[in-house]
């Protein structure tokens, strides 16, 4: 497995094609920053924000324009409790395992990934690219 770290995220690559980015684990750090986790390549995007008191944005809305979405992408924070991470690669053998923590980010691109929940009342949200046509055309079990 390759992986690495930067600013709070460790990156998982294929073992077999260690250019294919398939995981993301973020563990928060109080910088008073925002950090984009997801490339800018991926069609999940997903970022840490610090804000401060009062802190607010221009109000906005986004723009509908033809997007590719090939492959469904999912998100994971977790909110309370703790879980186990199990990320797999393109051919289905299992690549690591990982704690999450509460305030902790997962993100899966592409290969496998499963979660177990290690305490009672775990609290999680899940965020996917959709639309969702249901289990036969967005999921492969392994």
């Amino acid at each position: 497995m390759t992986s690495k770290f930067s600013d709070g995220i460790e990156y998982f690559y294929s073992k077999n094609d260690p250019s294919i980015l398939l995981h993301q684990l973020f563990t928060p750090k109080d910088n008073n920053k925002r950090t984009n986790i997801s490339p800018e390549n991926q069609s999940l995007q997903v970022a840490y924000l610090s804000l401060n008191n009062q802190q607010t944005f221009k109000p906005h809305k986004h723009v509908f324009f033809e997007r590719q979405m090939p492959i469904a992408q999912e998100s994971w924070v977790l909110i309370t409790g703790k879980v186990k991470i199990f990320y797999y690669d393109l051919d289905d053998k299992l690549l690591t395992t990982r704690d999450m923590q509460s305030g902790d980010c997962t993100i899966t691109y592409r290969g496998g990934h499963n979660y177990q929940a290690l305490e009672e009342g775990t609290l999680v949200y899940e965020f996917k690219t959709g639309p969702y046509l249901g289990v036969e055309k967005d999921k492969a079990f392994i």
